[in-house]
């Protein structure tokens, strides 16, 4: 190649070069959190886990395990979890989000469920706003329990916290459960 072909591939190159690291450059611009807060929230989860208005759906069982209303979590059950979140213990109260995910069983010898949802607002200052809850909950403890809150998006990015959960009622007849949920954030203004 004479050296005019080559200047002008290497000026080419040199040009594409700068391009790619202006790409760059702008895809890691500075990002402004804010100034961080710490919210706290209390709302309550209504779970009917029996009947045609069930708000957990069992998706996954080992073979030959029995369903019943005393075996509504043996090892290997995974729900599809879309439960409203109301602002009382009341059913019939004004409901602020919805609970939406998955409850899988993972203990052999005792009742334990991992949980992962997102805890989306309905109404209020946080609505359209959710919290990504990912942790263990050992589900017949009614005495409180923690969850750990991974995450969240809208007024809730890059949230941070725990959840401390109370089982206030329980009808194993009827599938009715009802949590109180008392959640404390960290996340940015």
């Amino acid at each position: 190649m004479n050296n005019k072909r080559m200047n002008d591939v290497e000026h080419l190159l040199l040009l594409l070069l700068f391009f790619v690291l202006a790409l760059v450059s702008q895809g890691h611009a500075h990002y402004s959190l804010g100034k961080e807060k710490v919210t706290h929230l209390h709302f309550f989860y209504q779970e009917i886990l029996i009947g045609d208005h069930s708000t957990a759906l069992l998706v996954a069982k080992p073979n030959d395990t029995i369903i019943n209303a005393s075996n509504l979590a043996s090892f290997g059950q995974v729900y599809v979890l879309d439960t409203p979140l109301t602002e009382t213990q009341d059913p019939n109260s004004k409901v602020v989000g919805q609970l939406q995910g998955l409850s899988v069983s993972v203990v052999q010898d005792r009742t334990m469920i991992v949980f992962m949802v997102d805890i989306g607002f309905t109404s209020g200052e946080f609505n359209g706003s959710s919290i990504s809850v990912l942790s263990r909950n050992p589900i017949l403890e009614t005495n409180y329990r923690e969850l750990a809150v991974v995450g969240g998006r809208g007024k809730f990015r890059m949230a941070r916290g725990f959840a401390e959960l109370h089982t206030t009622f329980t009808n194993a007849t009827s599938g009715v459960v009802i949590v109180e949920y008392n959640v404390t954030v960290f996340h940015y203004e």
